[in-house]
C-alpha cells in the first residue's frame, strides 16, 4: 500500500537520489522554454527531462511502498 508519510525518508538515499532527479528534470524543462535551441539539442534535454521525471517517480513510488526502518506493516 502507498503511504504519502513514507516519501520523506532522509536517512535513504533513493530519498535524495529522487529529488535531485526531480529537480534536474525540473531545471532542463525551464532551460526549455527560455532558451532557444536548435531541433537536435532541444530533443536531447528534454529526453533527459523526461527520463529524469518518470525515474524520480517511479522512485518516489518505491519509497512510498517500502516500510520506513522500525516501522511495522
Amino acid at each position: 500500500m502507498l503511504k504519502l508519510s513514507r516519501l520523506i525518508q532522509p536517512r535513504n538515499p533513493l530519498f535524495w537520489l529522487m529529488l535531485v532527479l526531480n529537480l534536474l528534470s525540473s531545471f532542463l524543462s525551464w532551460i526549455l522554454h527560455t532558451r532557444e535551441l536548435a531541433t537536435a539539442p532541444m530533443l536531447v534535454v528534454a529526453l533527459f527531462a523526461l527520463s529524469n521525471a518518470v525515474l524520480g517517480i517511479w522512485l518516489a513510488i518505491r519509497l512510498m511502498r517500502e516500510p520506513m526502518p522500525g516501522e511495522r506493516s
